[in-house]
């Protein structure tokens, strides 16, 4: 008997050593090659909203609708067409990805439309969520740490055309009528559009110009990101469970979607990395801001950017560890 129990004790040392060793080195590799770029993303995102929530909490004012009108007329407009007109993209890859994207998001409409008719839910008020992930203030950043300037190069392309199909396709599902003059009005549209023509013939703009865009530009996502927090502070979360299992299905759906996507028009490198990393971020902000707009209940759409972009800090690591080459 006392054989054995060495012999047992013997191995679970060495089981424990070996799971020691493999626990250690990966999440050291996970600190040396990911970790700067999750909390420079991550971090800054979750201290905004905590800044608008202490700002509700201590009585201080927040207009919301005034803030809505710059975020939707003024921000979003001024951020895409300044990224577009910065990049080095080529026309042809702009045209491959974008193909790519819009496929991606087709499928996700599908598959959220039918998982939600499914289980009795609201199209009208989860549909944007599931469909139209966070490629700006999340997937940007990242995609710069994980695969440097070509990999954002990539990631800006798939943010121009995910930002107009919410600000059309999403802007009408949760607004609940086909008012497309209205939808069309939208100066996203033609932000993208000029974007894509200055990129393209290199026109230059003014120094003064240029850098006034780029101020505009970086007051759109902290906008977004109090604005949220604001919310939160004035309405109770209560569906953590609902809003739990959409994160999961939005996230999951990203990946499994993105990487057969990314396979079938033959993405590599960073081209892959960033389409995929992309298409798996959690719920978009700006989902929130139409949900407010429309009264398409924001409390509900406000939990599920919280819980989804707070479950994308575990699945991004790890994202990142099987896409980083």
């Amino acid at each position: 008997m006392s054989v054995n129990t060495t012999e047992v004790s013997s191995y679970r040392f060495l089981l424990i050593t070996i799971c020691s060793i493999i626990q250690n080195t990966f999440f050291k590799i996970i600190e040396a090659r990911y970790m700067n770029a999750i909390f420079a993303a991550a971090v800054p995102v979750l201290l905004t909203v905590l800044l608008g929530y202490i700002i509700v909490k201590t009585g201080r004012p927040f207009d919301s609708r005034t803030v809505t009108f710059i975020i939707s007329m003024i921000g979003t407009p001024v951020l895409i067409f300044y990224n577009l007109t910065h990049t080095t993209i080529s026309p042809d890859v702009l045209a491959r990805i974008s193909g790519a994207t819009l496929l991606t998001i087709g499928c996700f409409l599908l598959i959220g439309m039918t998982v939600l008719k499914l289980f009795g839910l609201s199209s009208r008020v989860y549909l944007p969520s599931l469909s139209f992930p966070n490629t700006g203030n999340l997937g940007l950043p990242l995609s710069l740490y994980a695969f440097g300037q070509t990999g954002l190069n990539y990631a800006i392309a798939v943010f121009a055309i995910v930002a107009v199909s919410n600000h059309t396709i999403g802007h009408t599902i949760t607004a609940g009528r086909g008012h497309w003059r209205e939808v069309l009005s939208n100066p996203v549209i033609p932000a993208v559009i000029c974007g894509i023509a200055f990129g393209y013939f290199g026109v230059v703009l003014p120094v003064s110009l240029d850098n006034t865009l780029e101020l505009l530009s970086g007051l759109t996502i902290p906008l977004m990101l109090l604005m949220l927090g604001t919310s939160l502070a004035r309405i109770p979360v209560t569906t953590l469970t609902r809003s739990s299992l959409l994160s999961v299905l939005r996230i999951s759906m990203g990946v499994v979607v993105s990487l057969f996507v990314a396979s079938l028009f033959g993405f590599a490198g960073a081209e892959r990395g960033a389409f995929v990393l992309q298409c798996s971020m959690p719920v978009a902000v700006y989902n929130y801001v139409y949900a407010q707009m429309y009264d398409s209940s924001p409390e509900e759409i406000a939990s599920l950017v919280l819980v989804s972009t707070v479950i994308s800090v575990i699945t991004i690591p790890l994202l990142l560890f099987y896409l980083v080459e």
